[in-house]
């Protein structure tokens, strides 16, 4: 059950059936993953895929060293231009190519069960709390857009002080052309009822210029 399907020479019957078995595995994948990850249709019409994909890859080069070597180069022009994943992005597809790693080989029940199998894994340690921190929960990103001629460093430090519990500045970034700059800045209310009242004291200060405040979620969200 668990030996390869290919022979010395790959037959056409081995081939589809491991296509066939990679496809409806990989669209059961991406619909069992799509409980769980929020991306957009694409993403999961691309995970579903790439088990195949990936598979037809290894099944032709299949020990032909020049082959591997053609396509390695062929994968090298390749410019992706996509926004960063998420985490769960990025865990869906490496899972999805190591099935088809295994589908290509010939090892068709590994890569059921490479798919199936973490993807179930992933439905378990999703809801596992023994990793949430309900402190980070709270923090939040605040983005202030001032402009070139405002000295930054310590302008906002007395409304942080009345209205914050903590902050932190965790990026500038320069903003239109270099005339304005743009605060990062990692915080964590008193009390959330006054979140309204902080950027009404902010906008006093910054010009009336853009600000926001989001979710904080690490390095992604800096800047």
């Amino acid at each position: 059950m668990f030996d390869s399907i290919y022979s010395s020479n790959v037959l056409p019957s081995e081939f589809f059936f491991m296509a066939a078995a990679a496809l409806v595995t990989g669209f059961l994948y991406a619909w069992l993953m799509s409980f769980k990850i929020r991306s957009t249709k694409r993403f999961f019409i691309v995970a579903s895929l790439i088990p195949f994909i990936v598979a037809a890859v290894i099944t032709f080069v299949n020990g032909n060293i020049g082959a591997g070597v053609a396509i390695g180069g062929a994968f090298g022009l390749i410019r992706f231009r996509s926004a960063q994943g998420t985490s769960e992005e990025i865990a869906g597809i490496l899972i999805a190519m190591g099935s088809g790693i295994a589908f290509g080989m010939g090892y068709v029940a590994y890569g059921v069960l490479i798919l199936l199998g973490l993807s179930v894994l992933f439905f378990l340690f999703s809801m596992l709390t023994i990793f949430e921190h309900k402190n980070l929960t709270k923090d939040k990103l605040l983005r202030i857009t001032i402009p070139e001629s405002l000295e930054y460093n310590d302008v906002f430090d007395d409304t942080f002080a009345h209205y914050l519990k903590e902050f932190e500045s965790v990026g500038v970034k320069t903003t239109g052309m270099g005339s304005m700059f743009r605060l990062s800045f990692r915080i964590r209310m008193k009390d959330e009822t006054e979140e309204k009242a902080m950027i009404d004291e902010l906008r006093t200060k910054n010009g009336n210029l853009e600000i926001a405040i989001t979710p904080y979620s690490g390095a992604q969200n800096q800047l």
